[in-house]
């Protein structure tokens, strides 16, 4: 029970400690102490959701459907070219972003942007669904449970302590100069990662 455990978490925690528009985000908020529980909420469970489905077998499918894998590729890259834009607007304005940040954005809008970020990138289907599936699906049965139930507590731990311990900036980013690098930063992220999905495909 324990082995399958921690190669579960393990095998999600390479997975996700990646620098990736996800990650941005949750980072994002966190510093600025915004809807960090729901953030971080729908981050981890959503991954441990889809790691549970790949062990299932579902994984087996997704990885048979290019043409569903070709729509939320190219709506993944058509977001996050927005989102950076975004990003960029908020850089080019560092006085608003400290006017910003004295009080809480839209909750409900936080939330759409979470769940586009999340379900938009097809490589969370190929990491949780195909990867961790098959891996889990490797360990036999019940180690396999075992080995998800790892997957999903690295996940939530993940973003937990990413979200909750990103506050050990926020002296940091007490000037407007340091939200200019901040959102710089997202921006180039999201630039990166569409110009990834759009170029390189699935294979990336």
């Amino acid at each position: 029970m324990i082995i399958p455990i921690l190669i579960g978490i393990g095998s999600g925690l390479s997975l996700i400690m990646a620098i990736g528009a996800q990650n941005a985000f949750v980072l994002r908020q966190g510093i600025r102490r915004e809807h960090v529980l729901p953030v971080v909420l729908i981050c981890g469970l959503t991954d441990a959701l889809l790691e549970t489905l790949g062990v299932a077998g579902i994984g087996f499918v997704i990885e048979r459907a290019p043409a569903v894998l070709e729509i939320v590729r190219w709506g993944g890259v058509a977001f996050l070219l927005w989102y950076a834009w975004t990003a960029v607007r908020r850089a080019m304005k560092p006085q608003a972003l400290v006017v910003e940040g004295e009080s809480a954005g839209s909750l409900k809008r936080t939330v759409l942007a979470c769940l586009a970020i999340t379900y938009l990138n097809p490589h969370v289907y190929l990491d949780t669904m195909v990867l961790m599936g098959s891996i889990g699906n490797a360990q036999g049965d019940p180690a396999k449970w075992w080995f998800a139930l790892g997957g999903a507590l690295a996940s939530v731990m993940w973003f937990f302590a990413l979200g909750y311990g990103a506050r050990m900036l926020t002296r940091f980013f007490a000037t407007p100069k340091s939200w200019q690098i901040l959102d710089g930063f997202v921006a180039l992220v999201m630039l990166v990662i569409a110009a990834r999905l759009a170029f390189g495909g699935m294979g990336v």
